[in-house]
């Protein structure tokens, strides 16, 4: 992730669950809050609910990697939170790719 950073403290993700605008589809979650500087951070969060660490780790590596092949289309100067759903747990890499891109377009921060 060239242009882009992680969120990592407990408070970073508290702020963009309480200030930033969400929208959601069948496998995920998207906050975003705008974070007054020229790169993203990007925060992803499995619950337990979804399944055992492995996993857990193996959708988390899914969104990071959508997310690293497709951030030169994202906006910049964000702060966005990916929850991963219960029904991700058996999606595929396409599926979760076309799941985060079209959060993106509701958000209205994708350029394509």
């Amino acid at each position: 992730m060239k242009f882009s950073d992680s969120l990592k403290k407990n408070s970073d993700f508290q702020r963009v669950y309480k200030n930033g605008r969400s929208v959601a589809n069948r496998y995920l979650v998207m906050y975003v809050l705008e974070n007054q500087t020229n790169q993203n951070r990007i925060g992803i969060s499995v619950s337990k609910k979804v399944g055992n660490s492995v996993i857990r780790h193996h959708i988390t590596r899914l969104v990071r990697e959508s997310y690293r092949l497709h951030e030169d289309m994202f906006n910049s100067g964000l702060d966005i939170v990916v929850i991963a759903r219960v029904s991700a747990k058996g999606a595929t890499y396409w599926d979760i790719e076309k799941a985060l891109l079209h959060l993106g377009g509701l958000q209205n921060i994708v350029v394509r």
